[in-house]
């Protein structure tokens, strides 16, 4: 199949919404917890989780429009400062998934997805206790992205939380061993499993591949 830029804008909205999702392949499945100043927690599913750097230890979070329908995360992370991301594994993607749904503001997720909040250290946003990988994350910059109106929320990493026996002396968790899921498009899940590990990529020990 070949699509040129005006055949896919001719597309049918949903089928051209699930194709764009899609194409880039599998992403980061997580859970974003936060609270309101009014102290209604809230529980939201995104895949647009992206590493920004290690030192300082930076992760942005991309937000689409927020005119168009309530953004309670969104309006939470702003006004508290504080956020969560919490890994999904296969025991609970179904779960995980229907925290998309548009429950209202006063309404938590966490209850209406039989997840359980969990509050570490002191920190006052709320945790997925069901998760076994979680990121306590301060809020730090917002970029409008003017080009489709989204947002890139920036975020600098506070606690992490990682099993031991998840993660090795060189700091590489092993993913597949705590069950993560990523996301295909909106609505399609996928278990990883690690294929392969290799040294750091030099010139001189390029290896020879046989065709």
């Amino acid at each position: 199949m070949y699509l040129s830029k005006q055949e896919i804008q001719n597309l049918d909205k949903i089928k051209r919404l699930n194709l764009i999702n899609s194409i880039t392949g599998i992403k980061p499945a997580n859970l974003i917890g936060s609270i309101s100043k009014e102290g209604n927690t809230n529980l939201a599913i995104f895949s647009s989780i992206v590493h920004l750097g290690s030192n300082p230890a930076l992760l942005g979070c991309f937000v689409r429009p927020t005119s168009e329908v309530p953004r309670h995360t969104y309006n939470n992370i702003i006004t508290t400062g504080v956020y969560t991301i919490n890994h999904i594994h296969s025991h609970f993607v179904e779960q995980a998934h229907y925290t998309a749904a548009k429950f209202p503001e006063e309404v938590s997720e966490f209850k209406q997805c039989q997840f359980t909040e969990e509050f570490i250290k002191g920190f006052p946003a709320p945790y997925v206790k069901e998760s076994h990988i979680k990121i306590g994350m301060k809020f730090l910059e917002e970029i409008h992205i003017k080009l489709n109106n989204t947002r890139l929320l920036i975020g600098a990493i506070q606690h992490l939380i990682v099993p031991d026996e998840a993660i090795n002396e060189q700091g590489i968790i092993d993913l597949a061993s705590v069950n993560d899921v990523g996301i295909a498009g909106l609505n399609s899940y996928y278990q990883l499993n690690k294929i392969a590990s290799f040294p750091y990529p030099r010139v001189a020990e390029l290896p020879i591949w046989k065709k």
